[in-house]
This record gives C-alpha cells, structure tokens and sequence, in this order.
C-alpha cells in the first residue's frame, strides 16, 4: 500500500500504471487517498459530500483484470454542479437543494463516461451557489481555501476540485467551465486546466447543451498527459446533443508526444474590461514569452478587433438570464422561496428574468460577431496568449458585494423592481466591472466556442501562483495539449506541489 506521500508523487495515469501492473490494489488507493482526505480537507474545505460507501461498491462491482481503462482504479472527484450520480444527494452549491436533500435518480452520461475510464468516485466538491462566482465561498459549504496559502481562495466555480487535486487528495478531479471555471481555480491553484470546445464533451441527459455551449465539462489535472488521456475517454456528443462535433483526427494522447510545429502566438496583457491588472499577472506572461521564444515559437503583441466591455456585458445578461431560469425551476422542484437563495443570486435572477427575448437574442446574435472577429485573428496567429486571472488568488472575503450595493439590492428586491438598476449603460458598466475585473480575460473563449487552457508557469513571491493562459481555434485542442505538453517539459512544475505543507 502506497504511503501518502508516495501516492502524491503520481499523477492518474501513472496511478493506473500501478494498478495495471499489480504493484497496487485499487482498494489500497482508495484507502490512501480517503486518508489524504481526512488529513487536509477539514483545512480546506474542498470534498462536502463524502461517497465512501458508494466507492466500495464500485470496486466491488468492477474488475480491473486485463482491463483498458486508462484510469482503472484511480480516486477521483464530481463537482457538485451538473454531475449527477444515481441516488448521492447534490446541492449545485445552494442551501435549497442541500435542505431539500436532492438525490437524484440518475447518472449524468459525463459521470458514466468518468467511470468507464476507471476512476473510482469518493466525494463531491465544493462549488459556488450554481457556479455562478469566479470564488468558492456558498453560504451552504462555507468557504474552499487554497493548498497554497489558507488565507486565499481557491477560486471558482470548480474551486473545491482544485483545491483537491493541488492538495494531493486526488490526482485529477471533475470540473466545469461556463465563464472560465476550470482555468480560473488551475491560475489559482497551479494545476493544468484545459477547457473544451463547445461540445466536445456531453451534457445529457438532463441538459442537451449549457449556455448555448458556453459551458462544458471536463478536468483539473496535475499533469498535462491525464487531462488528454481522459479527453480521448470522454469526447464526443450524446443523445442529448443538439449537434455532433468532429472528433480529432488523432488521439489527444498522440498530440502530446510530438512537439508542435512553430507556432506564432499573438500576446496580450491588457484587461478587455479596462480594469487593473496586477504586476504578477505581468510578469507571468513576460515569462512565459520568454519560455516560448526559447523553444522556437514567434510572440508578437496583438490583441483581437472586439470590444472586450461590450462582450463582457452581452455574457453578463445572458448569465443573468440564465441564472433566473435556473432559479425559478429550483424554487418549484424544492418548493423554496426566493430568500432560500444568496443575495447576489437572487439579485443576478432577479436582473435575468426581466430581460426580453428581444435583447436575449439581440446579445447571443453578437455572439456570432465575437466569434467572426476571433476567426479572422486566428487568420493571422495559431493561438492567443493572456493571463488567466489578473492577479494571484484573492484573499477569502475579498471577492464580495460592497455593502452600499447590498442595502441597494435588498431595497430593490423587496419591490421587485430591481431590473430598474440595469437599464442604464452605465450601470451594466459597472456590474461588468464589478464581477468581472478579478477574471477578465477567460469568457472570450466560452461565448465563442473555442478551446482554452491555462498552464501553470509561474509563482510570485509569496509562493501563489498565476496561469497563462492560451486559446485556440474551434476544435484545435489538439494544439493547446502538444504545446502544453512541450512547456510541461521545458519547465516541469510538478516538484512545486512538494512546497504544499499541510
């Protein structure tokens, strides 16, 4: 049996190695990894809803005999938002749901997919209220801390899982991007986190697709080899999907064995949303560039013809829209009020559900000018480069609704008039601003369609670190993975989680 300490020096696929070749059971990793748990989670607060029972009937049902999953018998984590398992209750981060004790009766097929790669499930992580935040502080869980530096975020709305995989709980973990989800908590966290093309991976059968495809789900990963070798496990569309991506010419795990070619890389650190950027943040690309000039790629400072405000406050209202849809079912199925919600959400529903249809599908046809914009760019460079957050992760209960504007949104709801407050330009302005100005270089990618990955390549001095992040062409992850893989080997980062003390 594998002591913790050994069994943090592996990532999945070297787990299932050992598996593979008998040099360990699955049960001992399961036994070692719920020992990692209960060791560091009561610091972090990343697992909420322990699966050990439901883990063991899992090893007892299976085999790993001969077996080709590439991740027989490695623990693994769900996020506890939109990845259902059959009769474990899941809360989408909220107290309404976590009171109703919902429990449902069904696996969602991204989980079944999860499974027939070989993990075993122990846990649900923590996540924001619907993962509507950029930070993982619900009212129902409490706030998920960083391994790196307890007094700090883990960031969101995957948070819990980062802050798992990092810790060393578990080697990779399930995650989910709608507005940059996966690659804000990897830029916090110093993981790998690569965000699929819309509808690379599934979304049935409770969804057909999630922000009209901004969000998909995939992993957060210590090594750049398990998040491609679990992409090749899961890709590809369900019975639920509105349409039928095209599946790489090649396995994602063939990508990352060869260089790729040379690459010309536009860069850019100026905020789209015209707010502060942070030195680190700086720095972290200014190093990077370096990286990639020395490995023979081209780096020219561009940024694509969009107008980064006006993109941010189209996601905005549609997130806002979104967000009062998901509300109102929640509040029929659980049978709860609108004060069993957190502030912001019922302030975020109550914005969404005056938006006309007019303006709903007059912000999603500028989806379709963003995404004509990026393809145009993409004409000129292979990828984009920009940091993945502006700063390193926030401290926890900085990331908060000033107080002046709760006494306003607490007025305004109890008259049901707070859809008055974003009427004006000036005041999408500042909602933009407000939420965004922490994470404003990743919803790019989301309304757009395209893959996006944030590489962890640097720290700052206080030992925090900060991710790169790079976006590609519809449908190139294959590029982002081949180059990841090369940075991964120029400079490895896998030695840094050993300064993790916990």
């Amino acid at each position: 049996m594998l002591s913790s300490k050994e069994y943090m020096q592996y990532d999945g696929l070297g787990l299932a190695n050992l598996v593979k070749s008998k040099q360990v059971r699955p049960d001992e990793l399961l036994q070692t990894a719920i020992k990692r748990c209960e060791q560091v989670n009561p610091k972090l607060n990343a697992v909420i809803i322990p699966m050990y029972e439901q883990a063991q009937r899992q090893l007892k049902t299976r085999t790993t005999e001969g077996s080709d999953q590439p991740f027989a018998g490695v623990p693994f984590l769900l996020k506890d938002l939109f990845q259902e398992y059959s009769g474990v209750p899941t809360s989408y981060g909220s107290n309404v749901l976590k009171k109703k004790n919902y429990t449902p009766e069904f696996n969602a097929e991204i989980v079944d997919r999860w499974l027939n790669a070989g993990v075993t499930i122990f846990g649900r992580t923590n996540t924001p209220e619907f993962g509507i935040k950029g930070i993982t502080e619900p009212d129902a869980w409490g706030t998920c801390h960083n391994p790196w530096h307890l007094k700090h975020n883990s960031g969101g709305s995957s948070g819990g899982s980062a802050s798992a995989v990092a810790a060393g709980i578990v080697p990779l973990a399930a995650a989910g991007d709608g507005g940059g989800s996966i690659r804000i908590p990897a830029s916090y966290c110093g993981l790998f986190g690569l965000k699929p093309s819309r509808g690379r991976t599934p979304w049935g059968p409770g969804f057909s697709e999630a922000m009209h495809g901004a969000a998909i789900q995939h992993v957060l990963t210590r090594s750049v080899r398990d998040s491609a070798a679990m992409l090749d496990a899961t890709h590809g569309a369900d019975l639920s999907a509105l349409f039928d991506i095209q599946g790489p010419a090649a396995s994602y795990m063939d990508a990352i064995k060869q260089p790729p070619k040379r690459l010309k890389i536009a860069v850019n650190t100026q905020s789209p949303i015209g707010t502060k950027v942070s030195k680190d943040a700086t720095a972290a690309i200014e190093h990077t560039v370096k990286l990639l000039t020395t490995l023979g790629h081209e780096v020219v400072e561009d940024a694509p013809a969009i107008d980064g405000m006006a993109l941010a406050s189209d996601f905005i209202v549609m997130w806002f829209a979104q967000c009062a849809v998901m509300v109102d079912e929640i509040k029929r199925m659980a049978q709860g009020s609108a004060h069993d919600f957190e502030l912001d959400t019922r302030a975020a529903a109550a914005f969404g559900a005056k938006t006309k249809a007019t303006e709903y599908l007059r912000c999603l046809n500028h989806w379709g000018d963003y995404t004509r914009k990026l393809n145009e760019f993409f004409r000129q460079y292979d990828l984009y480069l920009t940091p993945a957050t502006a700063s390193v992760a926030p401290k926890n209960g900085e990331v908060v609704t000033p107080k002046w504007q709760q006494v306003l949104l607490k007025g305004v709801l109890k008259t049901g008039q707070a859809h008055q407050l974003v009427r004006g330009s000036f005041l999408i302005e500042q909602i933009v601003q407000s939420n965004l100005r922490w994470v404003p270089f990743t919803q790019l990618a989301n309304i757009t369609g395209v893959p996006a990955m944030s590489v962890p390549l640097y720290w700052s001095k206080q030992g925090l670190p900060l991710g790169s992040q790079f976006v590609a062409p519809f449908g190139h992850e294959h590029v982002l993975l081949s180059l990841a893989a090369q940075l991964e080997q120029a400079q490895p980062w896998h030695s840094k989680y050993n300064l993790i003390k916990l």
